[in-house]
């Protein structure tokens, strides 16, 4: 009898609708790279009940207008960040890191690069006035009565829209605009922190000191410049001339870092910043058949993966036939993503494809080594399954965010694209991460640490979303700093003042003293 009511208790649960609060979400997402982790959010979100809504470009290339698991407002647009804009970017910024020093590739993307990412951005806020200007697309937005604006900041566009629906604010953020999103929101001591492009770590000498300072400045200067001249204008025409972007900018309830303590460098943080690094990453499913079978021929030597990322779509073909050549000389077989002209020095071990389930391959067991851009998603993955990693960095962060800070951790060799044809350099590279044992323990200690954690990151990821649409926002997280002044923030008025009455104090003392020293010596005179 127990076990009939048991049962029917049972069923009478799985026949009783799931209570669900579901959310009502607006995403103003990122092209690329940045829109392929924004997917696995949305995707987790719509799992659990919530309704997404995103804004897309009518010239966008990676987000779609239908999918399964979001609805999409298309806005158009006569000119946007198409794909051949950022392959011809990437191939220029290839070209000049061939034969140019770190220093001079920092200044040439930060200085000389500045009027093309200017262009960049000016195309966003295209983008932007397109969407503001459309009133029935506003009147639509405000009457879906959403709970949250969900974006990436490295383009502006987010936080204006959010201020002009008046909605609570969540960053899926590593950048913000052009600098590291740290650098913005958290106390940042020079000291220690170093500057993306520097190639310092955390323990820098005086000179590395001084080098981390100039580059700040640089950096911030390029920030402040992209800010006024670009998104400043676009809160005076649409929110009133008393909105300061950079104040909007920071406003946001709460930031989703993609990042790690696990191999990113200790530093100081806020209450509403939220690490997620790695929440993409999730067990490897087993491999389509010809991949599989693929693999299953190396033996026991295993197999090696080569994936440049996202936005390289060809290399130039001298370093192409020389990287086949490398690849043909090992005793493992390689998979290589590559969308150029096919090398010419290509060995019989070497599998070209367009496409390949990279976490699949990462968590096959046969997999013996990594060879990467750097970007944040592959980086992340190879920790997660403990796969060693040559680093061949490309631009933009890939060096100091990610594959500088592995090889400090000990689980990758980084070389560049100036010397990777010079004396062997790459084939020797991966030699040594093969048969050097440290690597793999390394990586493999690493993805430990990543995974001994009490939620998973998406799971942490998913709860503060919740978090901010059950309460209107976090605003309780928010500390006052960013609403200070700069000279406020870094107490340059308390300093001049306490300086300026340390002053008056010495200086009537200093009078007071020459009158008593003049009355003594006029009392003297007058005595003699």
């Amino acid at each position: 009898m127990r076990l009939i009511c048991c049962c029917s208790v049972l069923l009478l649960l799985m026949l009783v609708p799931r209570f669900c609060q579901g959310g009502n979400i607006l995403v103003f997402p990122t092209e690329g790279s940045h829109w392929i982790n924004m997917d696995i959010l949305l995707q987790a979100l719509h799992a659990r009940g919530h309704n997404i809504t995103i804004v897309r470009s009518s010239k966008s290339w990676y987000i779609k207008d239908k999918s399964s698991y979001y609805n999409a407002y298309t806005v158009q647009v006569k000119r946007s960040l198409d794909q051949q804009f950022i392959t011809d970017l990437v191939y220029e910024v290839i070209q000049f890191e061939r034969g140019a020093l770190p220093l001079t590739i920092f200044l040439h993307m930060t200085v000389g690069m500045f009027d093309t990412f200017l262009e960049a951005h000016r195309a966003v806020s295209d983008f932007v006035s397109a969407m503001l200007d459309d009133q029935e697309l506003m009147r639509i937005m405000k009457d879906s009565k959403f709970d949250l604006l969900l974006t990436d900041p490295c383009w502006g566009g987010g936080p204006i829209l959010a201020k002009y629906l008046n909605l609570p604010l969540v960053y899926n953020v590593r950048w913000l605009i052009a600098g590291e999103g740290h650098l913005s929101i958290a106390p940042s001591p020079l000291s220690y922190i170093p500057i993306t492009g520097s190639g310092n770590t955390d323990k820098m000498t005086f000179i590395q000191r001084v080098k981390n300072v100039f580059l700040h400045v640089i950096t911030q200067t390029q920030n402040e410049l992209v800010k006024q001249i670009v998104y400043q204008k676009l809160c005076d025409k649409y929110l009133g001339p008393n909105n300061d972007f950079s104040q909007l900018l920071l406003d946001a309830d709460i930031w989703l870092m993609r990042a790690d303590f696990v191999f990113e460098f200790p530093r100081p943080t806020m209450p509403n910043v939220v690490y997620m690094g790695g929440f993409q990453c999730k067990p490897a499913k087993p491999l389509p058949e010809h991949l599989e079978e693929f693999v299953q021929t190396s033996g026991e030597h295993g197999f090696i993966m080569m994936s440049l990322g996202t936005f390289v779509s060809e290399f130039p073909a001298d370093l192409t036939n020389y990287i086949a050549a490398a690849f043909a000389t090992l005793p493992q077989k390689v998979i290589w993503r590559h969308k150029g002209e096919r090398p010419t020095t290509l060995g019989n071990n070497t599998l070209i494809v367009d496409w390949m389930p990279q976490n699949d391959l990462l968590g096959h067991p046969k997999m013996k080594l990594f060879v990467a851009h750097g970007g944040t998603n592959g980086v992340q993955e190879a920790i997660y399954h403990g796969v060693p990693v040559v680093g061949l960095p490309l631009f933009f962060d890939q060096y100091d965010n990610n594959l500088l800070r592995l090889q400090e951790r000990g689980g990758a060799k980084i070389i560049t694209l100036a010397t990777m044809d010079q004396d062997d350099n790459f084939l020797k590279a991966i030699q040594e991460v093969l048969n050097e044992p440290s690597y793999r323990m390394s990586m493999q200690r690493l993805s430990r640490l990543h995974r001994d954690q009490p939620i998973t990151p998406l799971e942490n990821a998913l709860f503060w979303l919740e978090f901010v649409m059950r309460h209107k926002g976090a605003a309780h997280l928010k500390a006052a700093s960013y609403k200070m002044p700069w000279y406020s923030y870094h107490s340059v008025d308390v300093v001049l003042f306490l300086a300026g009455a340390v002053l008056l104090v010495l200086f009537i003392i200093f009078v007071f003293m020459r009158c008593l020293f003049t009355t003594f010596c006029k009392r003297k005179v007058k005595h003699d």
